[in-house]
């Protein structure tokens, strides 16, 4: 089990995932997102490769269309 913050709340999950795994169990796939883990903002190609980990604080941004 680890502990994550998100957007400042606390998240558990049972076991560390990918920033992508994250992203689709959060149904935000096709989504216009930006993502900081740790006060660093990480590049969408590597959102596959960014294993959460206890203790990661995560920033999740959606872009909003409108005028």
């Amino acid at each position: 089990m680890i502990q994550l913050t998100i957007n400042g709340e606390t998240r558990q999950f049972d076991q560390p995932i990918t920033i992508t795994q994250f992203i689709n169990q959060n149904n935000l796939q096709g989504k216009r997102i930006a993502i900081e883990r740790n006060g660093e903002i990480v590049p969408r190609s590597q959102f596959s490769e960014q294993l959460l980990t206890e203790g990661d604080r995560l920033e999740v941004v959606v872009a909003v269309g409108g005028g």
